[in-house]
């Protein structure tokens, strides 16, 4: 009898614990669970209103999106979620003139850099600060690179596009996309409040490859710059503003295309778009 009642306990106590109610994980963790680290997932193709996806931010927790279409396109924000659907479109009383990137700070503002400028000829450059509690009151921050003499320089002097931009403790870091040579990222500093400077040069780091995105981590651990197919992963330096000078590491993204932007979804995790048109999550 002793026997038979030690066996119907065990089962209900096993019942029990297979039926008991799920718990949940918070978004971050959901995610660093969902992606096997150094593997690229597709989470979804972008919607047809985004054909060339430039810049992304994470701006949930719940995993909703910023991103925006390059030069060309309407002045919009598209606010998408993590399985590709269109929430909301905002439309900005700015130019896109060539926007290519988007950094998010601290206290939620966007940072749309309207700082592409494939001639190298550009004297408006602009990164617009965009609060999404009132999209109608943008402000401008406007700038010259400090090192740039010539509008246009000669073809192989060309290193004065810019894709990338993060932003860090009140300052904006632009990184370069050269297309003189294709072999430096120089780095500039600008601070984030509305005003016209120059962006000064911080230094900058040999890369073979056309920076595209650029993205710091949460704890300013880690930053990430992309190019077509790839990550440059920046650690161990010992300030966000000199990151080139940290431990360096390429990742190859096998058929992810023409990859755009990057941005961090935690501190482990990098959301990415491309060109092609698809929304990717890539844990390190």
């Amino acid at each position: 009898m002793v026997k038979i009642l030690i066996v119907f306990v065990v089962a209900i106590a096993a019942m029990l614990y297979f039926l008991r109610p799920a718990t949940f994980s918070t978004a971050s963790e959901a995610t660093s669970e969902s992606v096997n680290r150094g593997s690229l997932q597709k989470m979804a193709a972008l919607p047809s209103q985004i054909s060339e996806s430039s810049g992304i931010a994470v701006i949930s927790e719940k995993g909703q999106y910023a991103t925006h279409n390059d030069a060309g396109n309407k002045p919009n924000l598209y606010i998408i979620n993590s399985k590709g659907k269109l929430e909301q479109t905002i439309t900005l009383k700015l130019p896109n003139v060539d926007w290519e990137d988007l950094a998010k700070d601290a206290e939620g503002n966007i940072y749309i850099a309207d700082t592409g400028n494939n001639d190298n000829k550009r004297k408006e450059l602009a990164i617009y600060k965009v609060n999404l509690s009132n999209t109608g009151s943008p402000e401008a921050i406007r700038f010259t690179y400090e090192d740039q003499k010539e509008f246009p320089p000669s073809k192989k002097e060309r290193n004065f596009d810019c894709e990338a931009v993060f932003w860090h403790g009140g300052q904006l870091y632009l990184i370069s996309k050269d297309r003189g040579q294709g072999a430096t990222a120089k780095v500039y500093q600008l601070p984030d409040k509305p005003g016209t400077y120059k962006a000064k040069l911080l230094g900058s780091h040999k890369i073979k490859a056309e920076i595209t995105g650029a993205a710091i981590s949460q704890d300013a651990g880690t930053v990430a710059l992309i190019s077509k197919g790839k990550l440059h992963i920046f650690t161990a330096y010992t300030s966000p503003a000199s990151f080139y000078e940290g431990t360096y590491k390429q990742l190859v993204l096998k058929d992810a295309g023409q990859t755009e932007a990057v941005a961090f979804e935690n501190d482990k995790t990098l959301v990415i778009t491309s060109e092609g048109g698809n929304l990717y999550r890539y844990a390190l």
